[in-house]
C-alpha cells in the first residue's frame, strides 16, 4: 500500500505535516469587520430541523474513517432516531451563536500521492478527516449559502466546478465551442493554461469573510463560517501513528463539505474586468481568445496582467512555471506572453480536465491514452480469470 511506500521511502509524518503547513499563507492580522458588511438573518424563525439532520444522517457512509473524535458514522447512522433531535439543537444553537467545538475545527491529514518522485513530500496532496457530526452541520450550512448564491445568482457563469447541473463536459463544451469556431474561420487562437500554487490550502481567511460580507450572505452564517476557519489545526496519520498538533493559518479543508463552496465564492470574482475568454472549473483555470493581430495579442496580454494583479490582492499565487501557452490556428505567430516579470512556455499538448488538447486540436493523443489504458485494465482482468476456477 502507498502509505507503507511513504515509510519505506524515508518520508515521516513530520516531515509531511510541516510541508503542509509550510504552504499557509500568514494572518492579515486584522480582524474581519462582520457586523458592517453583512445583513441579519432572513427570519428570527430560521430552524435546523431534526427531519434535515435525520436526512444527512441517513446518506452516511459507513465505509468512511472517524475524524479526529473517533465518532464513527456507522454508530450514527444506525441510531439516527435517537441522535438527530439532540444534533439538531446543538447544531442550531452553533448556528446561531457561532459557537464551534474544538472537534469540528481538527483534522487528522490523509496524504496522498499525486505523482512523482515519492520521497518529495510535495508529490502528496493533503486529505483531510474530520468530526462526521462536524460535517453533518456543513452540510447545514453549505445548504443555507448554496441557497443564497442559487437566489442571487452570485456564482458567474465562467465557474463549473462544484455547481448544479455543470461539469467537466460542460467546462470543455462551452470553452472548445467558441475556441473550435475561432479556429474554423481562420482565426489565429491562444489559449493559457492556468495554475494556481496550492489554491486550496493558501485561500486567505480575512479576504474570503470580507468576500462573504459582499456577497450580501447573512451575518449569523458568516460568524459561524468564520469561526469555524479560526484556530483550525492538524496533524497527519499513517498507518496509525500520528504526528503533534500544528496551526493553520490559511485555506479551505481538502476533503471537506464546505471547502469546494467556500473556494469557489473566493475566486469568483477572478474574472472580473478581462475582456477574453475565461472558464474555471475550481481551481483549473483557462484564458483563450484570438490571437491574429497586435491588437488582439495585447487584450490577452492586459487580461494576464490583470489576474497577476488579482492574485497580489488576493494573496494566490500563480505558479508560473506550469502556467502554460497552446498556440492554434494555421497562422499563429506565436507569440510570447508575459505575468509580471516572467515568460509563459510554449506548450504543444496540454491535459485539460483529462482530456489532452494538442496544438493542432487533434483527438489522437486522447484517443491513444484511453485506448492503452482499456488494455491496461483488459490485461489485469485477463491474468486474474485465467487462475481462478469457473466458480
Amino acid at each position: 500500500m502507498w502509505n507503507d511506500q511513504v515509510w519505506s521511502l524515508g518520508l515521516n509524518l513530520f516531515m509531511l505535516n510541516d510541508f503542509f503547513v509550510l504552504v499557509f499563507t500568514e494572518k492579515s492580522g486584522g480582524v474581519p469587520n462582520i457586523v458592517n458588511t453583512s445583513r441579519e438573518r432572513v427570519s428570527l424563525e430560521d430552524r435546523i430541523h431534526k427531519e434535515q439532520v435525520k436526512n444527512h444522517l441517513g446518506k452516511l457512509d459507513v465505509s468512511k474513517s472517524p475524524g479526529p473524535d473517533e465518532m464513527h458514522p456507522r454508530i450514527l447512522k444506525e441510531l439516527i432516531e435517537e441522535v438527530s433531535e439532540p444534533l439538531a439543537m446543538i447544531f442550531e444553537k452553533s448556528w446561531k451563536t457561532g459557537e464551534i467545538p474544538e472537534d469540528w475545527k481538527r483534522a487528522n491529514i490523509v496524504p496522498i500521492y499525486k505523482k512523482g518522485n515519492k520521497n518529495n513530500p510535495g508529490n502528496y496532496r493533503p486529505v483531510s478527516l474530520t468530526s462526521v457530526p462536524g460535517k453533518i452541520m456543513e452540510q447545514v450550512i453549505k445548504e443555507i449559502i448554496c441557497k443564497h448564491l442559487e437566489g442571487n445568482k452570485v456564482i458567474g457563469n465562467s465557474q463549473h466546478g462544484f455547481v448544479k447541473n455543470k461539469s467537466c463536459q460542460t467546462n470543455l463544451i462551452a470553452f472548445f465551442d467558441k475556441i473550435t469556431s475561432l479556429v474554423d474561420k481562420g482565426e489565429a487562437v491562444d489559449v493559457i493554461y492556468l495554475d494556481f500554487s496550492k489554491a486550496f490550502d493558501t485561500v486567505s481567511h480575512d479576504i474570503l469573510i470580507d468576500k462573504l460580507g459582499k456577497y450580501n450572505l447573512d451575518r449569523a452564517t458568516i460568524r459561524w463560517v468564520h469561526n469555524w476557519l479560526d484556530n483550525r489545526s492538524q496533524r497527519v496519520v499513517v498507518n496509525g501513528a500520528k504526528s503533534c498538533w500544528k496551526g493553520i493559518t490559511s485555506g479551505v479543508p481538502q476533503g471537506s463539505v464546505l471547502g469546494p463552496v467556500l473556494f469557489n465564492i473566493f475566486i469568483n470574482d477572478v474574472d472580473i474586468g478581462i475582456e477574453s475568454t475565461l472558464i474555471k472549473f475550481a481551481d483549473d483555470t483557462k484564458l483563450g481568445g484570438v490571437a491574429t493581430s497586435l491588437e488582439d495579442r495585447d487584450i490577452i496580454q492586459n487580461d494576464l496582467s490583470k489576474l497577476e494583479k488579482w492574485s497580489e490582492v488576493n494573496r494566490m499565487r500563480f505558479n508560473k512555471e506550469k502556467c502554460k501557452v497552446l498556440h492554434l490556428g494555421r497562422n499563429n505567430q506565436f507569440h510570447t506572453y508575459k505575468m509580471g516579470s516572467d515568460c509563459l512556455g510554449r506548450s504543444m499538448a496540454e491535459r485539460d480536465l483529462g482530456v489532452i488538447v494538442d496544438h493542432k486540436l487533434n483527438m489522437s493523443q486522447q484517443c491513444d491514452a484511453v485506448a492503452k489504458k482499456a488494455n491496461m485494465i483488459l490485461g489485469c482482468i485477463n491474468r486474474c480469470v485465467d487462475c481462478l476456477p469457473r466458480e
